[in-house]
């Protein structure tokens, strides 16, 4: 009996993409049809449809299916979740580690919603820019803490194996709220982030 592997993708979705991969492939000028590549329209429809998941999924609605009202005041870190995500304007991957913090005001959520938070705008179309932003406000808004801190660092395969070629660059972006702008609680934030404690 041959091998059947069961995966679950938007027919339509699948059917166009794989269309317009093939027709891309020839363009490169490859053949399309020779063994090696047969099926890989498909292949590359059905990676997209996954990378970009993302656009199926609601943050807000991540955080609060795991809501717990908790008397703590202390600062929350979730570091080093790590994030794939592909770069809109060149449509490459770039990767790297998330590292979250909050301080609650009242209520708290399960710490792998926080890490789920970064996938739901990591596996979309993105600029670590704006990915920095998305989920510091998606917390904002679902907890409503005391203080909100995101910091990404990320590897960008458009000046690895393009453009520049700069092999050993990182890219660092951090947004801050709340009490995250007070110079002590961000410098402890920084600082815990870049410790190994374990």
């Amino acid at each position: 009996m041959a091998y059947k592997k069961i995966e679950q993708y938007d027919e339509v979705t699948t059917e166009g993409l794989k269309k317009n991969y093939k027709e891309a492939i020839s363009f490169l000028g490859e053949d399309a049809d020779r063994e090696g590549l047969i099926k890989t329209p498909e292949r590359m429809a059905k990676a997209m449809q996954f990378i970009t998941q993302g656009y199926q999924l609601d943050a807000k609605e991540i955080l609060n299916s795991a809501k717990f009202h908790e008397d703590v005041s202390e600062m929350i870190i979730v570091k080093d979740i790590e994030l794939y995500s592909m770069c809109e304007h060149h449509m490459l991957p770039f990767f790297g580690k998330a590292h979250v913090a909050y301080i609650p005001n009242g209520w708290i959520t399960g710490l792998s919603k926080i890490a789920r938070v970064v996938d739901v705008y990591s596996r979309r179309l993105q600029v670590q820019e704006r990915l920095t932003h998305q989920i510091l406000d998606a917390i904002k808004e679902s907890l409503n803490p005391v203080g909100v801190a995101v910091v990404i660092e990320a590897s960008h395969l458009c000046m690895m194996m393009r453009g520049v070629q700069k092999q050993n660059s990182v890219t660092t972006t951090s947004a801050f709220d709340g009490e995250f702008g007070k110079t002590t609680t961000r410098n402890e934030f920084l600082k815990l982030i870049g410790s190994k404690l374990h």
